[in-house]
């Protein structure tokens, strides 16, 4: 057992906790079968970290995610064929970030870890969205956390060591649990402890990701039932 033993485990949640690639590719073609839905889900997300990199040099005020998808969507509908969807459309096109499906193995080893740790989302997506998508997908948080709570997108020190002074905690008593390098890079720089999550489909079967180990994290799993196992959950 990790020894200080975290208490709080924070997870990311775009890639992590949902498959947000397969969620989107599958409305989209339902919806729009002339549309190239793994192109354009890839297209949306490439959009994601330069509009927050927007955000975070002033070029744009504090703005939410799904505003920011919004942006992008806006930016790529044309290229995909989509340039005259009307509003009602757009507007509920880009609340598909807020249907995204969870991964198979997520929902039962979050009830198993919720039997010894607090869980909380540390995730870019605003409160709204996250809200939306734990309450269709069944995902046990008992707390959601957001950049939006702290002003501030990932990989910030605000967002990491927030979530330590939400729950008055020292930051190695907080897990970051997230299928990113760079984000739990960020959060060992302020103390945290870190698992990694394979995720190798994260953009689908035709880009599979490399999901070595990596030196610094306190913990490499195959999945959230191999974190349960590790955590003694």
């Amino acid at each position: 057992m990790l020894e200080p033993t975290p208490q709080v485990l924070a997870f990311d949640v775009f890639g992590t906790v949902v498959d947000w690639h397969g969620s989107i590719v599958r409305e989209v073609r339902a919806a729009y079968p002339q549309v190239d839905a793994d192109g354009f889900a890839l297209a949306w997300r490439e959009g994601y970290r330069p509009a927050m990199a927007r955000v975070a040099r002033g070029e744009l005020g504090w703005t939410r995610i799904d505003d920011l998808h919004r942006l992008i969507l806006d930016d790529i509908a044309p290229r995909f064929g989509l340039g005259d969807l009307g509003e009602d459309e757009r507007a509920h096109l880009n609340r598909v970030w807020h249907r995204l499906d969870p991964w198979p193995d997520v929902v039962a080893a979050l009830h198993r870890l919720r039997t010894r740790f607090t869980l909380c989302t540390l995730s870019n997506g605003n409160i709204g969205l996250l809200a939306d998508m734990a309450k269709r997908a069944g995902l046990p948080w008992d707390c959601i956390l957001s950049a939006e709570v702290f002003r501030a997108y990932k990989p910030d020190p605000a967002t990491y060591l927030g979530v330590a002074s939400t729950f008055d905690l020292q930051p190695s008593r907080v897990m970051l649990v997230a299928a990113h390098h760079d984000d739990l890079e960020g959060a060992r720089a302020c103390g945290l402890r870190t698992a990694y999550i394979e995720r190798p489909l994260e953009f689908g079967a035709a880009r599979p990701k490399d999901v070595s180990p990596r030196a610094g994290n306190d913990l490499h799993c195959r999945d959230f039932a191999e974190l349960a196992d590790k955590l003694g959950a």
